[in-house]
């Protein structure tokens, strides 16, 4: 994973006002990653209210109030397709759901009052693209779901999301991620964020964002 791709996610969801911490700082490579290494980034919610209801599998923007705590695995694979094939043929993808993984993410995350009721870690997975076509789409969604996922977010929908919020009229030193996307959207560079937003979405899961 690259620095760029987690810093998309790092971005999407503070602009969602999550509070985001990342666990590592160094990649792992000669070895299997240990429970803390498997841990992408663990985000926190401080406006969730308690008795909500859980976010849908495909998650986007407007359902992100709906997510208390999430441990988030990153996988910017971006020219491949999470196809049934690849899923059965890629344990590591998964790796981020197994117990010790779990157990170390909770460590991360006070106890309180408002974790009363509430079901847990939601475990998101970051990902390319799943499958257009039936049945390979439900089938890939029927994997992730059996192994654990709670939801997915691809990384167009975090990039529309970010492109719609980025302002030209601001500068964002702080962020180069948002710099750049504010360059190219000056420049008329990017498409209409809600537009490609909308033709995404699976037609069960179209709504209009916030």
């Amino acid at each position: 994973m690259s620095a760029i791709d987690e810093g998309i996610v790092r971005e999407y969801f503070e602009q969602n006002g999550f509070l985001v911490r990342q666990v590592r700082k160094y990649q792992v490579s000669a070895r299997r990653k240990t429970g803390d290494e498997e841990i992408d980034l663990l985000v926190y919610n401080p406006a969730w209210q308690r008795g909500s209801k859980r976010p849908d599998f495909f998650l986007f923007s407007n359902e992100l109030p709906l997510v208390h705590r999430a441990m988030i695995a990153v996988k910017g694979w971006h020219t491949g397709v999470f196809t049934p094939n690849m899923l059965r043929s890629s344990p590591e993808i998964f790796r981020f759901l197994e117990d010790n993984v779990l157990k170390e993410a909770t460590r991360f995350f006070p106890t309180d009052a408002d974790a009363i009721g509430d079901d847990g870690l939601t475990k998101i997975l970051v990902l390319p693209s799943l499958p257009t076509q039936e049945p390979f789409r439900s089938q890939s969604v029927e994997l992730l779901k059996e192994r654990g996922v709670d939801a997915i977010i691809s990384f167009r929908s975090m990039l529309l999301d970010l492109v719609d919020k980025v302002e030209i009229n601001r500068n964002y030193g702080k962020s180069d991620t948002l710099q750049v996307m504010r360059i190219l959207k000056n420049y008329d560079l990017l498409k209409d964020a809600q537009l490609d937003l909308l033709s995404e979405r699976p037609p069960a899961a179209r709504r209009t964002n916030p």
